[in-house]
């Protein structure tokens, strides 16, 4: 035989490695344009089989205070986000874009979860509120109210509650919001906001009340925690203009809610 030969005969079997790595990413990115386009099972598919990516990234954050299940939890969320942004068309391997992607959210649970221990019950029932209240929110554009989200997961109204506030990070009550400092955290929830936890629930009226526009951003900026960065290139405005409208926004809201 040739050495010609045998040269295209050593050569064969990393030409076929080459091959089949871009063929498992062209079938990646076909499943990921599926799934973007609805195809639920195309989704559940990518997310089975990235899972050894989340357990391999959770190892880093072992030992740190935080349950395993729930930074692997937390892991699979960051993966859902990947699989749903990630655009196919661009040259870059999904795993690249996962991975930090994956620990940011995993970073932002360790960040937000503070020093109070959470039993695991409440942060299941909190994972499972949220889910709820996305799905709703999506559904119907405004949130629902605690009647309704108990009735629905066969939950406590305390529990709800319960649920609610252990997603929640401790923010200071002169903490600015909108972007423009003129406008605090207390002005929106009142003198006293822990004095009723249920008068919180008003807002889903308030919500009700705001036209499709103006209800689309606040659902955007606090249910589903878009940015103003991303709601400005949605809208073909400046981030600028988003702030400010969002600002315009909740003070009307909390005249209504004043009764004024």
């Amino acid at each position: 035989m040739s050495e010609q030969g045998e040269s295209k005969r050593a050569e064969h079997p990393a030409g076929t490695a080459g091959q089949g790595e871009r063929c498992a990413d062209d079938a990646l990115r076909e499943k990921l344009r599926r799934a973007h386009a609805g195809d639920a099972q195309a989704r559940e598919e990518l997310v089975a089989e990235n899972l050894a990516l989340v357990r391999f990234l959770v190892k880093r954050f072992v030992g740190r205070g935080a349950d395993r299940e729930d930074l692997f939890q937390y892991g699979c969320m960051g993966l859902l986000k990947a699989v749903d942004r990630f655009d196919p068309e661009v040259p870059v391997r999904f795993s690249t874009y996962a991975v930090p992607v994956i620990l940011g959210e995993i970073r932002r649970f360790l960040r937000d979860d503070g020093p109070i221990h959470v039993s695991r019950t409440i942060h299941e029932n909190a994972r499972r509120v949220a889910r709820f209240c996305d799905d709703w929110c999506a559904e119907h554009g405004a949130a629902p109210d605690v009647a309704q989200v108990a009735q629905a997961l066969s939950l406590s109204r305390e529990d709800v509650v319960l649920a609610l506030n252990a997603r929640n990070r401790v923010r200071s009550l002169s903490e600015p919001i909108g972007g423009e400092g003129d406008l605090r955290l207390m002005d929106v929830l009142g003198d006293e906001p822990m004095r009723d936890v249920d008068s919180r629930l008003t807002l889903a009226k308030l919500l009700r009340d705001l036209p499709d526009d103006e209800r689309a951003l606040i659902v955007r900026r606090y249910f589903k925690a878009h940015t103003q960065t991303e709601i400005a290139r949605d809208m073909g405005i400046s981030q600028v203009q988003v702030s400010r409208l969002e600002s315009r926004i909740l003070k009307k809201m909390r005249l209504r809610a004043e009764g004024g």
